[in-house]
């Protein structure tokens, strides 16, 4: 009994850690460039009552404040597991959802652009599917889908932008907001 007792604390303890959302198995670290990476949490994207993408955000260390997610300049990686089958358009709209200034836009125009155009040659994504947004300091936020680097935008400040839509004031979705943020 007493041997019974200790595999099922085992087995408890060793699967604690895993994180499942929507059927979606997340790592619990990362690797980006030379930085080890915790995942930091996780959520689902819905629209309408469609599950779009599990969201998970991986950091350095945890951290609770989207602020201060979005104003740290180190290695990060939010991945996005698709669960819905989108158009490169409908990718790019996605992620293209924040509440931003008309001058916010205006400064990233030749950003949102290269993301454009970098998702027009991805086509489309289906359910499964793996998109990596790695921000490495020296370089910019780097595009992988499934593993494969598909382009990399400079600038810190289109990294900002990006995390804004699911960590800012205004995030796409609170209660995604809350879960990245560990909640």
């Amino acid at each position: 009994m007493k041997k019974l007792l200790m595999m099922a604390a085992l087995l408890l303890s060793w699967n604690a850690g895993a994180l499942e959302l929507a059927g979606v198995k997340l790592a619990d670290t990362a690797q980006v460039g030379n930085a080890g990476l915790v995942l930091n949490g996780a959520g689902i994207r819905s629209k309408w009552f469609f599950k779009i993408y599990v969201a998970a955000l991986f950091l350095p260390q945890k951290q609770t404040s989207g602020e201060a997610i979005i104003a740290d300049e180190h290695e990060h990686r939010m991945a996005l597991h698709i669960l819905h089958e989108l158009s490169s358009k409908k990718l790019f709209n996605a992620l293209n959802e924040a509440n931003h200034t008309t001058a916010e836009l205006t400064a990233l125009d030749a950003q949102l652009k290269q993301m454009a155009q970098i998702f027009d040659a991805v086509k489309e994504v289906k359910p499964g599917d793996v998109i990596a947004l790695d921000f490495l300091p020296a370089s910019g936020t780097q595009i992988s889908v499934n593993g494969a680097a598909r382009g990399t935008i400079a600038g810190a400040a289109f990294n900002r932008a990006l995390l804004g839509i699911w960590l800012g004031n205004r995030p796409v979705q609170d209660d995604l907001k809350k879960g990245l943020l560990g909640g």
